[in-house]
């Protein structure tokens, strides 16, 4: 099993998140200040990526350092990496690959990743079989437990 230095960071990370006008939402950590919106369409003003957005977006940039760090303490010539992925929701009857007991409606995420460098079979092999286990990816895999307050 291969770690990152996401494995060696802080378990616990917080952010804020702030709903300031319409479907606007300020989030911020203690470094960082992002904004979240909703896409005109669903009555929102566009003026950030919407939440499934930012989720891919944590995935595809969790992803992509996850195999630059890889190929950094392997010593690989890695050239560029990059993904793309598209969340959809799809009824279990059209998924090949999904379980047989499956059923409703599921979540899909569809993930294209683009890895170039000079790496030979086993390497190929073995970064694709990296681009699975980046912290957030395995995180989303194996589901979360939530432990929620609401206050009034």
């Amino acid at each position: 099993m291969t770690h990152s230095p996401h494995d060696t960071v802080s378990a616990m990370t917080t952010i804020t998140a702030d709903l300031t006008q319409g479907t606007v939402v300020e989030i911020r950590n203690d470094r960082h200040v992002w904004a979240a919106d909703e896409p005109i369409d669903l009555n929102g003003t566009d003026t950030g990526p919407n939440p499934y957005e930012m989720l891919l977006g944590s995935l595809g940039a969790c992803t992509c350092i996850t195999l630059s760090y890889y190929c950094q303490r392997k010593g690989w010539d890695l050239h560029s990496v990059s993904a793309r992925y598209t969340y959809d929701k799809i009824h279990a009857d059209d998924c090949e690959h999904c379980d047989d007991d499956a059923s409703g409606f599921l979540h899909n995420v569809t993930a294209e990743i683009f890895i170039d460098g000079d790496f030979d079979d086993d390497q190929r092999a073995r970064l694709a079989d990296i681009a699975k286990k980046c912290p957030v990816h395995r995180t989303l895999d194996q589901g979360m437990v939530f432990d929620e307050t609401v206050t009034f």
